[in-house]
């Protein structure tokens, strides 16, 4: 499998050309000198990440964990009906010829995948497609490789034609009470992928299945000092916040679910994963995200509780005299997400990938994380829980969260990510699959 650098800044120059009527220059996408091996499920992996890093090309009402998960099955039963090392995720197609080339087919699953959900795109990943197959010796391996990842592709994408994931509700309307989600300033956006509770899961029985119980009441202790700590390190101008707990409230600023989808293109390549690997532990990573984010929002818009800022502007509201007002407190980061605060979605997310990492890689592993929020900084870790929980308690710092939306989040994530290890893509066993 070789890469052409240039591939991917055509790929996102030529949609903002297109959207904007500005391309990236060579200095935005700097190609790297020559081609070079790529695991194709890395590699696809990162054009999907270009793709929902440019501006306008991922609809604000698919939440991205989705087509995420979706290219990740359809690279996995592809690869998985060839090699057949693991229970299929939802395609079983035993007299596929286990000589055919799982490159072909992994590369013809996610093209189509991607082709399907980001039609914009369709002229460059094309190219890349026919770059990534040309490598491949012709024959009939090829073929049957090809033909494997087309149809795989269709099933996936036939399973989450009606999903819930495109209905559109009337837009979402604030209770007028203490307590309630409100939209926030300075921007006061509208209240976002208040569908989501409704997708169906890639892998749990239900949205609710991990439902924490609700937040603790206005009045109560735990509230009290989750106020006071978010009201005091979250504050733009905060004095007390230190250096580092600002970049790390400003570092992990950004689509968690991009973050990590990094972090683990690192550990597959430091642990040298083979293909088969390769995509079973990234199936793996983009279910549970995808089933945690599906989970996440049921539990945001069951409890519908105010973020921060509002908590803070109007605690003359809450009844609770140990919790007091400032009308003015802004974030450190301005603004804030336009959904109910729980639980934490960076937290729910973060322990959701480093379960489904550590439990697969084990979690001592030396990587460098870097920013999509703040350019030119890099974050080192030894482990994948270590990241996990700096990225969590980030919210707070950045005023976007309480701590215990932090915790119900942790808690949430790892138990996604444990039913999904359980249940999912299991090793093959002796019942019929051959």
């Amino acid at each position: 499998m070789l890469k052409r650098g240039f591939t991917l800044a055509i790929l996102c120059a030529g949609f903002l050309s297109s959207v904007t009527g500005f391309a990236l220059s060579e200095n935005d996408n700097p190609a790297p000198q020559g081609p070079q091996a790529v695991n194709p499920v890395i590699e696809w992996n990162r054009t999907l990440l270009v793709i929902v890093r440019t501006p306008g090309a991922q609809s604000p009402t698919i939440h991205s964990t989705r087509n995420f998960a979706m290219l990740h099955a359809a690279i996995f039963d592809a690869v998985n009906n060839i090699d057949r090392d693991f229970e299929p995720y939802v395609v079983r197609r035993p007299h596929v010829s286990r000589s055919a080339s799982a490159e072909a087919a992994a590369d013809q699953a996610a093209h189509d995948v991607l082709t399907s959900l980001y039609p914009a795109f369709a002229t460059t990943l094309d190219s890349e497609l026919q770059q990534d197959l040309a490598q491949i010796p012709y024959g009939r391996d090829k073929t049957d490789g090809i033909e494997e990842g087309q149809d795989v592709a269709a099933s996936i994408l036939a399973l989450r034609s009606n999903d819930g994931s495109a209905v559109i509700l009337p837009p979402f309307v604030p209770k007028n009470q203490p307590g309630s989600y409100q939209l926030t300033p300075p921007n006061f956006a509208p209240a976002d992928f208040i569908q989501w509770p409704k997708v169906t899961p890639f892998a749990l029985a239900r949205a609710d299945e991990f439902r924490p119980g609700p937040p603790p009441l206005l009045t109560s202790n735990d509230y009290t000092q989750s106020f006071n700590e978010v009201k005091s390190l979250g504050l733009i101008s905060s004095a007390t916040r230190t250096a580092d707990q600002t970049q790390i409230g400003q570092f992990w600023n950004g689509n968690i679910q991009d973050f990590w989808n990094e972090i683990a293109q690192t550990a597959a390549l430091t642990r040298h994963l083979d293909l088969a690997q390769t995509a079973h532990l990234f199936a793996l990573l983009n279910i549970s995200l995808a089933d945690t984010t599906i989970a996440f929002f049921d539990t945001k818009y069951t409890y519908d509780l105010w973020r921060p800022v509002t908590a803070i502007q109007m605690a003359d509201t809450d009844n609770n005299p140990e919790t007091a007002q400032d009308a003015a407190w802004i974030p450190l980061s301005t603004k804030t997400a336009p959904d109910p605060s729980y639980p934490g979605a960076h937290s729910a997310i973060s322990f959701a990938a480093a379960e489904v990492l550590r439990r697969s890689l084990g979690d001592q592993i030396t990587f460098d994380v870097t920013s999509e929020s703040l350019a030119g900084t890099t974050r080192h870790f030894t482990s994948f829980s270590e990241a996990a929980e700096e990225a969590g308690l980030s919210r707070i710092y950045a005023g976007q969260h309480f701590r215990f939306d932090h915790l119900a989040g942790k808690r949430m994530g790892q138990q996604v990510a444990g039913s999904v290890l359980f249940s999912a893509l299991q090793p093959k066993r002796d019942h019929g699959f051959d």
